[in-house]
């Protein structure tokens, strides 16, 4: 078996180095903390609006005020598909809202009979 020239030994040695270099950068930069936390922020900023749309597209139809999700709502001379019932939704929510605003008031209250 003949050994290789120097220059073919050299030249592989510089083709590994390199790749080496690669990987060792790559590796560096799939790890990077700011890498991480940019991945995962943009992860959850994902998330965050697949949940946003789902919501409000549950409360449009909730409340009679359904959107297609294009954001298109019908203008005033479409029909409006009436086949399921008004929701209860709005005297829940004000009922809601004013049990909050008591029960803080209540708190205010007792905070200030205790000083």
């Amino acid at each position: 078996m003949a050994e290789p020239d120097p220059d073919t030994l050299e030249r592989r040695i510089e083709r590994t180095r390199a790749e080496l270099a690669k990987t060792v950068d790559a590796i560096a930069d799939r790890v990077s903390p700011k890498k991480v936390a940019g991945r995962s922020v943009a992860k959850v900023k994902s998330q965050v609006k697949a949940q946003t749309e789902q919501v409000v597209s549950t409360i449009g139809d909730m409340v009679g005020q359904a959107q297609s999700p294009n954001g298109h709502r019908p203008a005033a001379d479409e029909p409006w598909d009436d086949d399921y019932p008004a929701s209860p939704i709005a005297p829940v929510l004000i009922g809601l809202g004013v049990a909050v605003a008591v029960g803080a008031v209540i708190v205010i209250m007792r905070r200030r009979r205790r000083r």
